[in-house]
């Protein structure tokens, strides 16, 4: 039985959480979302096809949307979500099962792992103690989880309080998720940049541009933060970020979430 793990990560927590799975399961290839989107092309050649990405504003990246809406009718495929969230997922999976019976697919589980958060605009990175601690539960877990899928049982699905995931997976993110492609006007460039361009290789979507050794932003943004975060001299800044931790999962090389 063969699993292809397709993956989205920024600041390389959904990258791990799908590495470990992939260790777990032991017959599954990791494709990376980003680079799947850049080439078009999906491979659904596999026995198992999971799904792999953080919650942003309580529900899925646009480029995850995008990607399952290009995805193939495949009769009775095994297909399953793990996401990553710092604090909750909400509906995301709820979400996940429209999204897939849209497109003919049918959702098999549903599953998700807090991870450290790492939205830098409202609070800065947690302890290095208390991100040890959620690592490991993470591990944990991550093995009940590949347990389920190995078995092929279908039916667990993670779901949120119907109140709150309404007001957050439906009311907030149905108004946020429009506009995101145009958050990154508000990014704010500091005259520390050493033009190093890390942040234009580690944007999944092709966002930056360096001109004159400086990025430019081009309004297809994805929200990441991954130019934020992995700016060695933390130049880049958003709202209140500036003076707080930046966020990247210790477990993660950057060269890893390159495009290209």
């Amino acid at each position: 039985m063969t699993t292809n793990l397709y993956w989205f990560s920024s600041t390389g927590n959904s990258l791990k959480a799908a590495k470990d799975l992939a260790g777990e399961l032991g017959d599954a290839k990791l494709l990376s979302i980003a680079k799947a989107m850049s080439t078009g092309q999906i491979d659904q050649n596999c026995d198992k096809l999971g799904i792999v990405f953080p919650v942003y504003m309580w529900g899925f990246p646009s480029i995850v949307v995008e990607f399952i809406n290009k995805l193939k009718p495949a009769g009775n495929k095994y297909i399953f979500t793990l996401v990553t969230y710092g604090g909750t997922a909400m509906a995301v999976h709820t979400q996940a099962e429209k999204l897939l019976k849209a497109n003919g697919l049918e959702l098999a589980g549903g599953f998700g792992v807090q991870m450290p958060g790492n939205y830098t605009p409202m609070y800065g990175a947690r302890p290095d103690e208390k991100q040890r601690g959620m690592f490991e539960k993470e591990r944990a877990k991550i093995k009940d989880i590949a347990a389920i899928i190995k078995s092929g049982e279908k039916g667990k699905i993670d779901r949120g309080a119907f109140l709150f995931s309404w007001l957050l997976s439906g009311l907030v993110y149905n108004m946020s998720m429009p506009k995101v492609h145009g958050f990154d006007k508000k990014f704010v460039l500091e005259d520390s940049c050493t033009g190093c361009g890390l942040c234009e290789k580690v944007c999944p979507v092709s966002n930056i541009k360096l001109v004159d050794n400086k990025p430019q932003w081009l309004h297809k943004c994805e929200h990441c933060m991954g130019c934020l975060q992995w700016c060695p001299v933390e130049a880049i800044q958003y709202g209140k970020s500036k003076g707080r931790k930046r966020y990247r999962n210790p477990d993660i090389k950057v060269e890893e979430l390159f495009l290209k």
